[in-house]
């Protein structure tokens, strides 16, 4: 986990179009699905080309942006959990698409130039030009992650009569200026919840696995969790829970590379995911 990859610029695999994300299979009978959707730098060359910054400000705003490490703490995690989980895994950079954002108008992050398309960078700049149309990566990539997701949910509750959606996710010691809620609390580990999705039996056997890292808080600075729209609010065998890892715990800030920290962490989220393929 030591390497920092860069942005890839010459596009997923070196072809346009190609699948945007990794479905990578688990045990037969878990009903765990490790999302990791900000983990990923790259950067096609036609999407790369529709970005206003130069190449040293692209790196910098990557280095920001990124939860680097992140699919490398969910491949930790699968490596030592008793029961494998499923994984899947957003092969381009958020700065793309945001698979986890709506949208529509219910994403509150539109109004900071980051719903599902960015218009703007964590410094509030411009990313891309005014009037900028977002719908045809919403249809290239977007749309298809999205059902790409679903049909990875749908899986598991046919295989085990449940889907838990564990979100992987990392955020900055110190607030950026895109942040709407920067001034919370900013534990160690943040457990983003669904009042829905969200089991208390979920969140207290986060809280078990997490709590070795000097604290674990709720819903600050980032609150909710992912769950395919096909289900949210609908389906109550799916349940969510989005796991924030503060990144001095485990890298060099920002965009550095990960420390010893990232291995406990993995050990620790393996523990998590072995609690709740446990749990009837």
């Amino acid at each position: 986990m030591n390497e920092t990859p860069r942005a890839d610029t010459a596009g997923t695999n070196g072809t346009p179009g190609a699948s945007s994300f990794h479905l990578l299979p688990g045990a037969p009978d878990s009903p765990v699905l490790l999302h990791v959707p900000h983990s990923s730098r790259a950067v096609p060359a036609d999407v790369r080309a529709g970005i206003l910054l130069g190449d040293d400000a692209l790196e910098r705003e990557l280095d920001h942006i990124t939860d680097a490490h992140t699919a490398e703490i969910a491949a930790a995690a699968t490596a030592a959990a008793g029961t494998a989980p499923w994984r899947f895994v957003n092969r381009l950079s958020r700065l793309v698409v945001d698979p986890e954002r709506f949208p529509d108008e219910r994403e509150e992050m539109a109004a900071a130039g980051m719903g599902a398309v960015y218009t703007r960078t964590t410094h509030r700049a411009a990313l891309r030009p005014a009037g900028f149309d977002p719908a045809p990566l919403i249809d290239r990539y977007f749309a298809p992650y999205a059902a790409g997701m679903a049909g990875a949910v749908a899986d598991r509750l046919a295989a085990t009569g449940r889907a838990v959606v564990i979100d992987v996710h990392s955020y900055p010691s110190a607030p950026l200026p895109y942040e709407l809620h920067g001034d919370g609390p900013r534990p160690p580990v943040c457990l983003g919840t669904d009042a829905f999705h969200t089991p208390p039996a979920l969140l207290d056997a986060a809280r078990e696995a997490l709590g070795g890292f000097g604290g674990v808080g709720t819903d600050s600075p980032f609150a909710g969790t992912y769950v395919p729209l096909a289900y949210y609010g609908r389906e109550p065998r799916v349940h969510a829970l989005m796991v924030e890892m503060r990144r001095d715990l485990y890298m060099r800030e920002p965009g550095g590379a990960a420390g010893p920290g990232a291995a406990a962490l993995g050990a620790a989220l393996a523990e998590l995911v072995d609690a709740v393929s446990r749990t009837a």
